[in-house]
């Protein structure tokens, strides 16, 4: 938490808290590619991450960049509908434009980053789900 600009710790830091709280049991914390990252445990799912066979299959990573605080959430690339949940809900809850790419949600603002959006978005994928949607796009 130290490396984290000054401007983005307290965000962060409530962000991380968020997260950790409403990921549902079964992913595990830890540091992926410099970064906090939620991840199915080699443990539960042997086959690991895509070339990087040891390497626990990630689901959720967060990271400050030097213009934004990054959630990296898969599952919002891999399930069109949770994207679509996910879209509607920020457009009723937050006043200024969703910025995202396909998997990777930017919060340029600290003052507009919906935590309880986060929260209930975080809780709607099991490992179990995860890893059905995983081995679905692998194919």
């Amino acid at each position: 938490m130290e490396q984290v600009e000054e401007k983005w710790r307290v965000a962060f830091s409530q962000l991380v808290d968020v997260v950790a709280t409403n990921i549902p049991d079964g992913f595990e914390q830890t540091m992926q590619y410099g970064v906090v990252s939620y991840v199915v445990p080699l443990t539960t799912y042997p086959d690991g991450y895509h070339v990087t066979p040891n390497t626990p299959l990630p689901f959720i990573s967060l990271a400050v960049q030097k213009r934004h605080i990054a959630l990296y959430h898969m599952g919002i690339y891999a399930d069109p509908a949770l994207l679509s949940w996910f879209q509607e809900e920020y457009a009723k809850r937050v006043p200024t434009k969703l910025n995202m790419g396909k998997s990777c949600i930017r919060f340029t603002s600290t003052k507009y980053i919906p935590f309880d959006l986060i929260g209930e978005l975080v809780s709607k994928m099991t490992p179990a789900q995860w890893i059905t949607h995983y081995e679905g796009a692998k194919k």
